[in-house]
């Protein structure tokens, strides 16, 4: 479970001056629609380019001329769209929550947090890095953070469905609480390799999901009780 999920997707009246300084932050946002035809086949060339350039230059080396150039369409074609790199980014993070992406399914709860970390593993491990430079590009641009809190809510929403098998098995408990849950099985890849930059270990992703299922099964994330008003 990733920003991309398990692999990267991929997909003005007045001419703008060149780089990021004319084109402010919140200049415009992306609209949501999908598109098809010639419009879908840019709009992938597009943010193809974009995963391109951010993995290979990271945040400080795109603008959307290198993307337009990559991408092999007119730079104005590129403003009039997304307006500039945040928007480029948002869109992006978007069209990943376009998938159909779905939480691994092995018959066990331990198996299924381990087969989610082992995903997170490879991806942020990959080469180029467009994963994890994509989540430090949303620490730069205000409407490519508010995108990837858009996919992270989706993916935990998607995952939910493994904690529910779970109860239904008879593992958990029923008031388990499913995002909490999912929150300290996955935190340990990305706690050992985004920040402490340590070297990918093969054991961790059992070794976290182990722990989380192990904790779950005793009780330790059960919903609070409800208060209800005076």
């Amino acid at each position: 479970m990733t920003p991309t999920g398990k692999e990267s997707p991929h997909e003005s009246p007045q001419q703008p001056t060149p780089g990021r300084a004319s084109e402010p932050e919140g200049a415009r946002t992306p609209p949501r629609r999908r598109p098809g035809g010639r419009t879908a086949r840019i709009r992938r060339q597009v943010l193809d380019a974009v995963l391109a350039e951010l993995g290979e230059h990271g945040y400080d080396g795109l603008t959307t001329d290198t993307v337009a150039a990559r991408a092999g369409v007119h730079r104005t074609t590129v403003y009039r769209r997304w307006g500039d790199v945040g928007g480029l980014l948002a869109d992006v993070l978007d069209a990943a929550g376009d998938d159909d992406w779905q939480p691994p399914d092995t018959g066990s709860l331990e198996g299924d947090l381990t087969a989610l970390n082992e995903e997170i593993q490879t991806a942020l491990t990959a080469q180029p890095p467009v994963v994890t430079a994509l989540i430090a590009a949303s620490f730069r641009s205000e409407k490519a953070a508010e995108a990837q809190q858009r996919l992270w809510e989706d993916r935990y929403a998607r995952c939910e469905v493994v904690v529910a098998r779970a109860v239904q098995r008879g593992e958990l408990p029923p008031d388990t609480d499913a995002r909490q849950l999912l929150l300290a099985a996955t935190a340990p890849p990305y706690h050992q390799l985004l920040l402490l930059r340590l070297a990918p270990d093969p054991q961790l992703p059992g070794r976290a999901a182990r722990t989380a299922a192990l904790a779950a099964a005793a009780g330790a994330f059960i919903k609070p009780p409800s208060t209800g008003g005076a």
